[in-house]
């Protein structure tokens, strides 16, 4: 693999886990030592990001990456919708069905581990790993349609839509109830696809993406209320004799 490759898929990746936060500045002689790389190959990198929107070239302070907001996930959805919709009724048409019930088996498996989390209530322990483990095969499920659609078009739209989606998922805090839905329309598309249905699965994906973006939307009023509810309490505390 050559340098740059090397270093963009670093970068890229700790952007989309959030391990490089928004706002952080992505300085050549820094990163380039810290990748142990040269400043060429670190420029191409940087290049490949502000191309992809995960970074921004600003006059004066350098490559910082990009920021994103509730604002952005109502304009990322505008793309994914058509997209995704039509990507779920090609892969239907073209798809190989053993893939997607095998797809849809693992769905509802997930679906009855967050279904056992939603009933113990238990929001306390950490459970980032079997998080993780859940996303991991929504990705799974994005590389199936990706191959079953056979459109390096399509693809590399959605390849690039997905990377800012998977950040905008930080602006919510997914709940067990959630994910447990998520989980089951995951399952229907999956399911729909298989059957070779275009119809139903293009309308299943569009029921879990209006889903998902309502859920989004809400988490994000709620924590904006919360914090203007926190700037407008005044502060109780007595001052120290």
């Amino acid at each position: 693999m050559r340098a740059s490759d090397r270093a963009y898929d670093t970068l890229r990746q700790e952007i989309l886990d959030g391990v490089l936060t928004p706002g952080t500045l992505l300085g050549e002689v820094d990163q380039a030592e810290r990748l142990g790389l040269s400043r060429t190959p670190l420029r191409e990198a940087l290049s490949r990001l502000i191309a992809d929107g995960l970074a921004d070239q600003t006059k004066g302070r350098g490559t910082l990456v990009s920021s994103i907001s509730a604002a952005d996930v109502d304009l990322l959805f505008e793309l994914r919708l058509p997209l995704e919709v039509q990507s779920a009724r090609l892969a239907a048409e073209r798809g190989d069905p053993r893939r997607f019930s095998a797809l849809a088996e693992r769905f509802s498996a997930a679906e009855k581990i967050l279904r056992s989390r939603e009933r113990q209530r238990d929001h306390t322990q950490d459970h980032a790993e079997e998080d993780e483990h859940y996303y991991a095969l929504t990705e799974e499920l994005d590389e199936a349609v990706s191959d079953a659609v056979a459109n390096p078009y399509l693809s590399h739209s959605l390849r690039s839509m997905r990377a800012h989606l998977v950040r905008a998922r930080r602006l919510a805090q997914h709940e067990p109830e959630r994910l447990a839905a998520s989980a089951r329309e995951h399952r229907e598309v999956c399911t729909a696809i298989a059957s070779g249905d275009a119809e139903t699965a293009g309308a299943a994906m569009l029921i879990h993406l209006r889903r998902s973006l309502a859920y989004i939307t809400a988490q994000h009023e709620t924590a904006q209320s919360a914090q203007q509810h926190r700037s407008l309490t005044p502060n109780r505390e007595e001052p120290p004799a």
